[in-house]
């Protein structure tokens, strides 16, 4: 069990962990705001560097495995520079919506360029707001997404909840979240990389380390995939099952609203 997990907690006195800190509840959306709005102009970058270009493949398995249609509205939570946004429109085409959805708006800012870039881009709606509290309809999509940014959240059971509830019966989850690879020698490297040269590159290319020493703490501090399969199922999700990529690096979560 992950010290952290995806346990909700009010936000009246209690902490929570900002990587391997514990701060007030209340203090870490800030803290983390904070880290995005440093590395924003460089984040894509930092992306293709220090996953060796691996993200754009796993981000291309994990919408596939999505199976998105023609004419689907989409929400893309956590949404940022909207790398799984244009993938997701590529899909549900000019007849279907993503919803590009932030609370970071020089994240959002960042990845314009990419969208206005796109013959795509007609397709893409942006929505500036909270996770926790989505600001669209019950019922109303028919796909959500997130991809690496359900552990930044300080309660990531409650964005979870919310894409429930904006999801029609029968609409379809991907969460696609970093985690610990299986294999001990691999994961003793991992770690090592991690801790390591993840944040120097950070503070040389990024100009932060404090966002790159955040970064490899919340994924070890995150729910493992099987805590995070019994959450989805709690929730409400059925046909819950995900799929390890790159030894369980990062790890593609499918659920299906009941």
């Amino acid at each position: 069990m992950t010290e952290q997990g995806l346990k909700d907690s009010p936000d009246r006195g209690e902490t929570t962990f900002c990587g391997f800190r514990q701060v007030p509840a209340k203090e870490k959306s800030k803290l983390v705001g904070g880290h995005f709005t440093t590395v924003a102009a460089r984040y894509d970058l930092m992306n293709t560097l220090l996953s060796f270009g691996l993200h754009h493949l796993w981000k291309r398995t994990a919408v596939r495995l999505l199976g998105l249609k023609p004419g689907d509205w989409v929400i893309d939570v956590c949404g940022g520079t909207a790398d799984l946004a244009l993938l997701a429109a590529q899909t549900v085409g000019v007849s279907g919506r993503v919803v590009l959805y932030d609370i970071n708006r020089a994240m959002l800012e960042a990845g314009r360029p990419k969208v206005a870039a796109s013959s795509l881009s007609e397709t893409i709606i942006y929505l500036q707001g909270d996770a926790q509290r989505l600001s669209l309809a019950d019922a109303s999509l028919d796909a959500a997404l997130v991809g690496f940014g359900i552990r930044n959240l300080t309660h990531p059971e409650a964005g979870l909840k919310e894409m429930h509830r904006v999801l029609k019966p029968g609409g379809k989850l991907m969460c696609l979240e970093f985690s610990t690879p299986k294999t001990p020698w691999f994961r003793r490297l991992y770690d090592l990389y991690s801790f390591t040269v993840i944040p120097l590159a950070g503070k040389i290319i990024a100009g932060s380390w404090g966002a790159y020493t955040y970064l490899p703490e919340s994924i070890r501090k995150f729910a493992l995939p099987e805590e995070l399969s019994a959450t989805l199922e709690g929730l409400g999700f059925s046909q819950v099952r995900y799929r390890r990529l790159t030894n369980g690096i990062a790890v593609v979560h499918l659920g299906v609203k009941s």
